[in-house]
């Protein structure tokens, strides 16, 4: 007997004068292939409209695809992709914009990133070339990930405006402080590895608030995130099982109690899973 098809979720919008994002999105990171291609058919099907993936990736090629396959029309998606820190200098960031546009098979990006910051780089330089992109309507908005909180502040010096920041950010890794200082400017944080990698299912005061809801640990770890001003999450899943599975934490979001949130708040919040060698400094 064919199972009923869910009622699609309402995914809302982190919007501010900067930038009008859909709060929870498909990463992409390690999805290729058919693989790939199947898990943003999927996701689009199901009701997602925010599709995160970087020139990194090596995937842009099969996220194109999929988007196509998808039959949804471009205006209604919100598609994000990065330019790696070796590529900064202006005409490597150019090249690096048009291949992946190229890859994507589509006239322009809602967002691109910086995807690291290199510390040689001219950040006034970048800017700018990120800036002329923006003029020539290859991009809507751009910002920055992996930058710490000296690298914002000092965007903001030379009178740069990103529209996000993408971090990781999940209930046992603090980002209070790139929070406070996003948060009044309009600045949406994304949140990449939301769940820990995973790990956070074995959490027991996330598994003790998900039999409270009838939800899993995960979906908890999610809903307190997407409760969050300008918070937005971008969990990888390439099942269909997963990303309905992420979908239900959007109505959880506000089912969490006042009792709940302090729980997940008290957490350890220094579990930093994603730290490579080239990383900046990130008390700087």
């Amino acid at each position: 007997m064919t199972q009923p098809a869910e009622t699609p979720v309402a995914i809302p919008l982190a919007e501010s004068s900067r930038i009008a994002i859909p709060k929870l999105g498909l990463g992409t990171w390690k999805l290729a292939g058919a693989e790939g291609q199947a898990a943003v058919e999927s996701a689009l099907a199901l009701g997602y409209r925010h599709v995160d993936t970087a020139d990194r990736y090596g995937n842009e090629v099969e996220v194109g695809a999929g988007l196509a396959a998808a039959g949804v029309a471009r205006g209604e998606i919100f598609l994000t992709s990065k330019v790696w820190y070796d590529n900064l200098a202006p005409e490597a960031l150019r090249r690096s914009l048009e291949g992946s546009l190229r890859k994507l098979a589509t006239p322009y990006l809602d967002l691109f990133l910086v995807h690291w910051p290199a510390p040689d780089m001219d950040l006034p330089a970048v800017v700018a070339a990120l800036e002329a992109a923006r003029s020539e309507g290859l991009i809507r908005r751009w910002g920055v990930s992996n930058f710490p909180l000296g690298l914002m502040r000092r965007l903001e010096e030379i009178g740069a405006a990103p529209a996000c920041l993408q971090v990781e950010y999940h209930a046992l890794l603090s980002q209070r402080a790139l929070l406070e200082w996003c948060v009044p400017r309009g600045i949406a944080l994304t949140a990449y590895s939301p769940l820990g990698q995973g790990a956070l299912a074995e959490q027991p005061v996330l598994q003790a608030i998900g039999r409270k809801h009838g939800a899993s640990p995960l979906q908890v770890a999610l809903a307190w995130l997407l409760r969050q001003e300008m918070v937005v999450a971008i969990p990888k899943a390439g099942r269909r099982e997963s990303q309905q599975a992420n979908l239900r934490a959007v109505p959880l979001a506000a089912k969490l109690d006042a009792a709940d949130v302090a729980r997940i708040d008290a957490l350890p919040k220094d579990r930093r899973r994603v730290n490579p060698d080239f990383a900046p400094d990130w008390n700087a």
